[in-house]
């Protein structure tokens, strides 16, 4: 027997409707249902298609979820939900859901912070997380660096995008080379056959101008910028398009900001691990720049396997039980969905 809390996590801020299972930090349970492929077609996330994927998929994904870990509803000690940041109307179906069945069950509940979780969910892949820490968090709607000194009661932001994502400027390029959506994955398969070094992108926010105000910011509009107009150039040429050359050196120009600030913020805070979360920490060059740079400063860097990078229910569940193992309250039955949550609350 274990004194654990059995922690039940679900999400929908984006098009994963995701449900999870956790005790302590064992993973038990994690469903998904998918709906990027009616996405597809639009070249990127529709919030009403969306939002009616979540109804469509909550209740059976959740069975599914129980039926994995061989648990009942009775058994769950606490539900964890997103409750923003996040697409509106994809929030307000899991947090309803997420009160009807604590609701019925007589649970508590708590509503938590999606990006939070991005952290967190390192947890269920490598034990507790070391604090204080640096989290850079990658994905279609973020781009952050963190201080995580206390992940339970908040974080404190160290720098985020002033513009595109590191995701959304992977989904833009795959459409300019006429790659699916969305973008992250097959511009990381192109990029095994390009050459990194063919095409010398910008590095957004790296000159020594922009270093005293944004040290620790990302800007990734002007690189997508920068590929549109070498592709046009290349297309009104006649020219054939050398699409792996053109993802690996776009890719490469991505991840050697991404990972240079990981490293420059680990080092000006003297902290010596780095976890890397959200979707785009799924991608094969930022995991293996990270890790080279990192070990020349002694650096450890903890990411989680691909599977728990993109949204899922289990990132919940291991924040949901990370709060209830440090005595965090539970939120009030009639708590929010907050799409423009901030960093800097954990829980509502």
């Amino acid at each position: 027997m274990t004194d654990e809390p059995l922690v039940l996590g679900i999400e929908t801020s984006c098009d994963e409707t995701g449900i999870g299972i956790v005790r302590g930090h064992t993973l038990l349970a994690d469903a998904i249902a998918s709906s990027v492929d009616e996405h597809a077609r639009f070249g990127g996330v529709v919030p009403e298609v969306a939002s009616r994927a979540h109804l469509e998929a909550i209740v059976p994904t959740m069975q599914r979820a129980l039926d994995d870990a061989g648990v009942s509803l009775a058994d769950i000690d606490a539900i964890a939900v997103t409750a923003g940041p996040g697409l509106a109307g994809a929030l307000l179906v899991g947090v309803a859901a997420a009160k009807g069945y604590a609701l019925a069950a007589e649970k508590p509940i708590y509503g938590v912070n999606h990006l939070a979780a991005h952290v967190a969910v390192d947890t269920l892949e490598h034990g507790a997380l070391p604090e204080p820490a640096i989290a850079l968090l990658v994905s279609g709607g973020h781009s952050s660096l963190l201080l995580v000194d206390d992940l339970a009661h908040g974080v404190t932001p160290l720098g985020a995008t002033i513009d595109d994502a590191a995701g959304e400027a992977f989904d833009k390029v795959a459409r300019l080379l006429g790659l699916p959506f969305p973008g992250g994955p097959p511009i990381d398969r192109a990029a095994r056959e390009g050459d990194p070094e063919a095409i010398a992108f910008p590095r957004g926010l790296t000159a020594p101008k922009d270093l005293a105000a944004h040290r620790f910011d990302f800007s990734f509009s002007g690189l997508k910028t920068a590929v549109a107009r070498w592709v046009e150039a290349r297309q009104r040429a006649g020219e054939a398009l050398p699409v792996a050359d053109v993802a690996a050196s776009f890719q490469e120009a991505v991840c050697d900001v991404l990972t240079a600030k990981a490293i420059d913020a680990c080092r000006a805070q003297g902290i010596g691990t780095l976890v890397i979360g959200g979707g785009v920490a799924a991608n094969s060059r930022l995991r293996a720049l990270a890790e080279q740079r990192a070990e020349k400063y002694g650096i450890q860097v903890r990411v989680p396997r691909p599977k728990l990078c993109t949204d899922n229910g289990a990132m919940v569940a291991a924040l949901g039980s990370h709060l209830v193992a440090a005595g965090v309250a539970p939120s009030r039955l009639d708590l929010p969905a907050d799409s423009a949550m901030p960093l800097t609350i954990v829980s509502v």
